[in-house]
């Protein structure tokens, strides 16, 4: 007995018909034809077309319709079925694998920054705690310190030397500032008078002569505060910069010195406990610690050793140079010898004053 999902299912293996590229069906002969009419009139309506989990008219269970079928092509919503194609399969994967990736390296990257965060902030914190204790203990006399007799000397000199330009420049800018105001008082009054000699007839000889005389001053005074406001400079430069930058690297230096001394006696406090694996360890970091801090500190001992010969050396060219610059200057001025003092800042390169007349007074000619 045939039963009817075995007519089915024959008929449906009747249905295999071959297509020509044009899209015409080949030759049918007239079984076929029937078989084929008979399916199309008992089979399911290709707008309400199921999917069904057994074969070709088995029973209802597992049917799931796909809902209506518009347009050209067949809409299949994997989704709704459960199912996904593979290439959908595979794209969500590599996006959800790409998206976890990025998560999981960005997740890491902040992780890596934490711990260098904190072992800079841990190791900040254990250096500043060795060097305030060793710092306590060394005010308090209880503690050892590294001490270079030579050095130490040599940096007290130059932070007493540095206090004393300091006020030689303090000095010299205050003095610049006050003959400043007396070549302006000086400029006025030869103005004054010269003005004064032409509205009194009576009196003009006698005006004349004390506005050039206070004209004559006032041009010198010029010349001299070229010479003076030259010295200033260069000894502003001496000590706010060769002198500051010499005295940044002995800063270094001491708190070189501070935590080598911690570090050596963190290292001696080591050495006299209990020798057991975990002081071992221990002994063994401090001593690399020590290391370390060692050639740190002879560095920057060797570099305040050379930089202190090279200020002496250009100290003692640029005082010498200055100091005799500032004498001849402030000779020839009070002395009356415009000559002497032009000639000084020519010898120094000093450029004069563009106030100053080229054409000589006639005071100056008798």
């Amino acid at each position: 007995m045939i039963t009817m999902s075995d007519g089915m299912m024959s008929k449906a293996a009747t249905m295999e018909i071959a297509i020509s590229r044009n899209g015409v069906s080949g030759a049918l002969d007239e079984s076929l034809e029937q078989d084929l009419q008979q399916v199309m009139v008992s089979g399911p309506n290709l707008n309400e077309t199921s999917i069904v989990s057994g074969g070709y008219g088995g029973t209802t269970e597992g049917i799931i319709p796909t809902g209506a079928m518009k347009g050209p092509a067949v809409q299949f919503n994997p989704n709704y079925i459960g199912v996904r194609p593979p290439h959908a399969q595979t794209q969500g994967a590599m996006s959800q694998q790409c998206s976890s990736h990025s998560a999981l390296t960005a997740e890491e990257l902040n992780r890596g920054l934490a711990v260098e965060k904190f072992d800079l902030v841990k190791k900040w914190g254990i250096n500043t705690y060795k060097c305030t204790k060793q710092m306590i203990s060394e005010r308090f006399g209880r503690g050892t310190r590294t001490v270079d007799l030579e050095l130490e000397t040599q940096i007290e000199l130059l932070r007493d030397t540095k206090r004393k330009y300091e006020g030689v420049l303090h000095l010299a800018r205050a003095l610049t500032a006050h003959f400043y105001s007396l070549v302006q008082t000086q400029r006025a009054l030869g103005d004054a008078f010269s003005d004064l000699s032409q509205k009194s007839p009576e009196l003009q000889e006698e005006f004349g002569y004390n506005a050039e005389t206070q004209k004559l001053l006032c041009k010198n005074g010029e010349t001299l505060l070229g010479a003076v406001n030259f010295f200033v400079s260069s000894i502003n430069t001496l000590v706010n910069k060769t002198m500051e930058d010499t005295l940044m690297t002995v800063k270094l230096y001491e708190t070189a010195r501070l935590e080598f001394d911690a570090y050596r006696a963190d290292l001696e406090e080591l050495s006299l406990g209990p020798r057991d694996s975990a002081t071992l360890c221990r002994m063994e970091v401090a001593q690399q610690n020590f290391q370390s801090h060692r050639v740190k500190y002879e560095k920057l001992r060797g570099d305040v050793t050379i930089k202190l010969r090279f200020l002496q050396e250009n100290k003692v060219k640029v005082m010498r140079k200055q100091l005799l610059l500032f004498h001849n200057a402030i000779s020839s001025y009070f002395a009356g010898n415009q000559q002497q003092l032009e000639a000084s800042l020519q010898h120094f390169n000093i450029k004069l004053s563009s106030l100053a007349t080229d054409k000589p007074s006639w005071l100056e000619e008798q």
